[in-house]
């Protein structure tokens, strides 16, 4: 399973504001049924990465269907396949190491 971020920026909407662009991403996001959690700077995905590419050329294209002229896509990958890995699981991990640090 992979955890993938993805942040698709319209260019020169003059606006300044890409909310309703951002909207329009994360509507697909959750008709694709995969578990995703929404940030400030992008949306995190996770699953089968044939599922999240297909969601990823949808987003990409979400922007431009809404009137953008040039949009910019960023997407970051951590596919681990040595044992379960999902968004929860990294977000504990790094929890228990702040654990063991503050009983340090």
């Amino acid at each position: 399973m992979a955890v993938v971020q993805i942040s698709c920026t319209p260019l020169g909407e003059g606006s300044g504001g890409i909310s309703k662009f951002v909207a329009g991403c994360l509507t697909l996001v959750k008709e694709s049924g995969l578990e995703y959690q929404l940030t400030p700077m992008g949306t995190i995905v996770e699953g089968d990465m044939d599922e999240i590419f297909a969601l990823l050329r949808k987003m990409h294209e979400s922007p431009f269907n809404a009137g953008a002229q040039r949009v910019s896509t960023l997407i970051k990958i951590d596919d681990r396949r040595d044992k379960e890995h999902t968004m929860q699981g990294k977000l504990n991990s790094v929890q228990t190491h702040l654990d063991s640090a503050q009983k340090g």
